[in-house]
């Protein structure tokens, strides 16, 4: 299947000089959403829950934690959690962001990230780093997002610093 026919490109979104690839197309058809899910899941077989970035990596992540009957565990910005959380701030491309998630989150022992795109790795590392820092017990992190900015530093960011990661499509 050919994701990218699903994937419409928004020029000038959200700012000027931003193409912006936009995974709702994914979301609309039950076949492209399925075939992600299914690839998701098997990636995610072995993990011990599913961790989804806010927000394009909620559908995706709740889909396969279903799947694979295994806790979703939802990363935020800062303030959206109503309980104790742990946060970290990091450098986005434009500002300084800060994300949280909840103290008691049973994240076990090989959590597995999704979200929608990887860019600059920046969120995704932060993510990884949120719960190294914070659950202790940890053998393995492991990400995958749907779409793969190859052109940009963030899948030798997120290698070099040991977090195992797939993805499905990749713009060169």
């Amino acid at each position: 299947m050919n994701l990218k026919n699903y994937i419409p490109i928004v020029d000038n979104f959200p700012k000027p000089g931003i193409s912006f690839l936009d995974i709702t197309g994914i979301l609309e058809s039950p076949e492209a959403f399925r075939h992600c899910v299914n690839m998701l899941s098997n990636w995610a077989e072995d993990s011990t829950s599913i961790v989804a970035i806010e927000s394009r990596g909620f559908p995706f992540a709740g889909a396969v934690a279903k799947e694979l009957k295994l806790p979703l565990i939802l990363v935020r910005k800062q303030g959206k959690l109503p309980r104790d959380t742990h946060s970290i701030s990091y450098d986005t491309e434009y500002s300084t962001d800060t994300i949280e998630i909840n103290k008691n989150a049973i994240v076990g022992k090989r959590p597995f990230i999704i979200d929608d795109l990887l860019a600059t790795g920046g969120t995704l590392m932060a993510t990884a780093n949120l719960i190294r820092n914070n659950f202790k017990y940890l053998e393995s992190v492991s990400a995958a997002t749907i779409i793969n900015l190859k052109f940009l530093p963030g899948e030798k960011l997120l290698l070099d610093n040991n977090v195992l990661y797939q993805n499905i499509v990749d713009y060169d």
